[in-house]
């Protein structure tokens, strides 16, 4: 019989852990042995626990996204990490697959998914959803005409459409739990980004593409 598979879940929604738990319970297989709601309780997790494949979610407080993966990578480059994210745009995939990521499945997914995800990934193999997989393909054959949103990276998009709801740099650091001067950092890499001058620009462009409502 195949060993057990050691997780660590990442996610800083405790009730979407416990979610994941009761899912993980139905397989013998899976033995969740590390739980962490933050990129730096996911560092500490991976130093004092042994785990065969870590499922992570993009957007957590502190660091997080391709910045967190590419650390993981670097430090456990044997690691399989399987993302676990609301965000389906293609070109966030394809940047946090390429930072070290083996496997990319949205939240909307079904249990049944996301097992077959998480064994196809511990065994050291590529998973992607096909409908994502597909949406990728086409986005890097018509990438002179994507969105200038595109260009941003997972923790600058959030941050973007926080600014469009009307939410300040302090509020925005408060929920995120990282410091006013990296909001502000963030910030003005991506009004370069998207060439931006003022936040009024940021709510039009929000409004116009329907990334807020």
């Amino acid at each position: 019989m195949d060993k057990n598979i050691r997780l660590m879940v990442a996610d800083d929604h405790v009730i979407m852990r416990e979610g994941l738990k009761q899912i993980f319970s139905l397989d013998d297989r899976l033995v969740v042995v590390a739980e962490a709601g933050n990129g730096t309780q996911v560092m500490e997790g991976l130093r004092v626990e042994q785990v065969d494949l870590l499922l992570l979610d993009m957007s957590m407080p502190g660091v997080c996204g391709e910045d967190l993966v590419t650390r993981i990578h670097l430090q456990y480059p044997k690691l399989p990490i399987l993302i676990l994210t609301m965000y389906s745009e293609p070109q966030i995939a394809r940047r946090v697959l390429k930072c070290g990521a083996l496997g990319y499945i949205t939240k909307d997914n079904d249990p049944e998914t996301l097992l077959a995800a998480i064994h196809r990934v511990a065994r050291g193999q590529r998973f992607i959803d096909h409908i994502l997989a597909e949406q990728i393909v086409f986005a890097e054959c018509t990438q002179v005409g994507e969105a200038l949103h595109a260009r941003l990276t997972a923790r600058e998009m959030q941050i973007m459409l926080m600014l469009a709801r009307g939410e300040g740099v302090n509020h925005i650091a408060e929920a995120l739990k990282i410091s006013n001067k990296t909001v502000s950092t963030h910030k003005s890499r991506l009004m370069d980004k998207m060439m931006f001058t003022t936040n009024a620009d940021i709510v039009k462009y929000a409004i116009s593409h329907r990334l807020i409502t």
